[in-house]
């Protein structure tokens, strides 16, 4: 929900239910952030860039979405602008979308696992219906902590792990999930169904992946021949550190998840606002991080993405060797609407 309310601009007050009772003072709402801290803030807000937006020296967007009503309401505005050239959408909203509970599914059975990813596949051929001209969409693979699916999973047993964080999900679940392969070739076999030709407007991309050996043991794994695209999102520093191989493995595009690779290299939890003056987007060692994958992709002649809040968007661009990005809906449209008529 979190990550739906940031899709959409909506500030989050992360709190415990227990604790909602005692909750008296200040509240903050960062506009900068577009997020709330109870109390006041314990560090200095990032100064804005003095020489003004840079937006318009961005080459490629992939806008994040949560639906298809994102993307019909992004191309109403993009309609001119041709740098909307893909949408991104995690599998976990797509089941939002689908009410799906992906655990139950694809632990009943061969034939709930099939039934789950043709729902899926009509969710997205939803979305691909609403693309313009030249645009294209990529759906994240499922990335659900042993947490997440615990409330959401009914009679299947869901492993309690002390840290979900850092447990087993993205590509080291994806591996060890038995009927998964089944209902990713469901999915595929539905869009072509359905779609034809523009099937091939839609791709995929592992999530919270370490390296080469992953890579290629998901491809095994899903049976998936060396011509189909399959993107890396980068967000461990284990990634970063692997993103030559990605490329040289076949990896069809990197995109690099900022927000989950900031808090693994400064050791910060992102939702924690005790930490939050930690938590810095322009820290050096992000940069250098951010850097070293993107040098890496253009070095083998593939495309990164690069996840920029709107609040950094300027510095990343001044400081990073990209003009390709990822922006959430709300910032997208923002930006969009609020660029001067040509």
């Amino acid at each position: 929900m979190q990550s739906l309310c940031r899709s959409r601009g909506i500030p989050v007050l992360r709190v415990d239910p227990s604790r909602l009772d005692a909750i008296t003072g200040e509240v903050t709402v960062l506009l900068d952030r577009e997020s709330v801290l109870l109390g006041a803030p314990d560090f200095v807000p990032a100064a804005p860039d003095p020489a003004g937006t840079l937006f318009g020296d961005v080459e490629s967007v992939c806008v994040v979405i949560a639906d298809a009503t994102d993307i019909r309401s992004t191309n109403a505005l993009a309609a001119q602008d041709g740098r909307v050239e893909s949408y991104f959408v995690r599998e976990e909203f797509v089941c939002f979308s689908a009410a799906l509970s992906p655990i139950d599914a694809l632990r009943t059975g061969p034939a709930e696992a099939e039934r789950y990813g043709v729902a899926i596949a009509a969710e997205l051929c939803a979305m691909v219906r609403e693309l313009l001209p030249g645009q294209r969409l990529i759906m994240r693979l499922l990335d659900l902590r042993s947490d997440d699916a615990a409330r959401i999973t009914s009679p299947a047993h869901v492993d309690d792990e002390p840290n979900p964080e850092l447990g087993r999900h993205g590509a080291r679940w994806l591996l060890q999930e038995r009927l998964y392969p089944q209902a990713f070739h469901a999915l595929r076999a539905r869009l072509r169904d359905l779609l034809g030709a523009d099937a091939d407007l839609v791709s995929f991309a592992v999530p919270f992946i370490n390296d080469r050996d992953e890579l290629l043991g998901l491809r095994r794994h899903l049976a998936l021949d060396d011509a189909t695209p399959l993107g890396v999102f980068v967000e461990t520093p284990a990634a970063v550190h692997s993103a030559a191989e990605f490329c040289a493995s076949g990896a069809s595009e990197l995109f690099v998840g900022t927000k989950d690779l900031i808090q693994f290299y400064l050791a910060a939890d992102r939702g924690n606002h005790l930490v939050s003056g930690t938590y810095q987007t322009r820290h050096p060692a992000v940069l250098a991080a951010l850097r070293q994958a993107v040098e890496s992709g253009r070095e083998a002649g593939v495309p990164v993405h690069v996840f920029a809040l709107g609040v950094d968007l300027d510095h990343y661009l001044r400081h990073l060797p990209t003009r390709r990005l990822m922006m959430c809906t709300a910032e997208m449209q923002q930006h969009i609407a609020g660029r001067p008529a040509a």
